[in-house]
């Protein structure tokens, strides 16, 4: 059996620089096309979170490990009212994301239970850190009232780390099978982190931290 502490704190580590960056003041920048302002920082959230929606919904849909299933149901729901909630924060009920971000193109080419929880440990790590960014920037806003829904988001991918951590433990029985998943795991962020140094190239940003 995993021990699944020990295999969240061992993705930190192996993926310790793209976590890093992911939760840096860059993440916005790349994320919004360089344009931090309100609206941008509000779509690509939007993006993001209807990106998990569709992902974990599908994810249901094909999913025969019943432990696995309700999780990613439950994992969906959440995105879903993430969406509608930056949705009523953008003012904007007829905005519909035209892009899927890379980490959900990985994400959905996933196809066994093993990867699926695996990725999923890596999806919520990397999102922890561009949620912290989100937070941020509301923060410097002088608004902490949407700064607090934020937050919020945060609370939920902790309660999804948890319930990652309970599958772990029931699907992966063997030093193979937990193999398999650590790689799926640095599979989703390593995608995340791909879209971030690309996005920052495009436009001429130099990716690493300016120390």
């Amino acid at each position: 059996m995993t021990d699944s502490a020990a295999f969240v704190e061992t993705v930190r580590e192996e993926n310790q620089t793209a976590l890093s960056r992911l939760g840096s003041s860059k993440s916005l920048y790349a994320d919004t096309g360089g344009d931090i302002d309100t609206e941008p920082v509000l779509q690509a959230t939007a993006d993001a979170e209807h990106a998990a929606w569709q992902t974990f919904s599908g994810w249901a849909d094909g999913e025969s490990h019943d432990a696995a299933r309700e999780a990613f149901e439950r994992t969906a729901e959440e995105e879903r009212g993430h969406y509608e909630t930056v949705l009523d924060e953008l003012g904007d009920e007829s905005y519909e994301p035209e892009t899927v971000p890379e980490l959900h193109a990985y994400l959905r080419g996933l196809e066994s239970t093993i990867d699926r929880v695996g990725a999923f440990v890596g999806r919520i790590l990397a999102s922890k850190r561009s949620k912290e960014q989100v937070v941020g920037y509301f923060v410097g806003d002088a608004d902490p009232q949407t700064a607090g829904v934020f937050r919020e988001f945060g609370d939920d991918l902790d309660e999804q780390l948890d319930r990652a951590e309970e599958i772990l433990e029931t699907v992966c029985e063997t030093d193979e099978d937990e193999e398999r998943a650590l790689e799926a795991a640095s599979g989703a962020i390593e995608a995340a982190y791909d879209e971030y140094v690309e996005n920052l190239e495009a436009m001429g940003a130099n990716p690493k931290p300016v120390c």
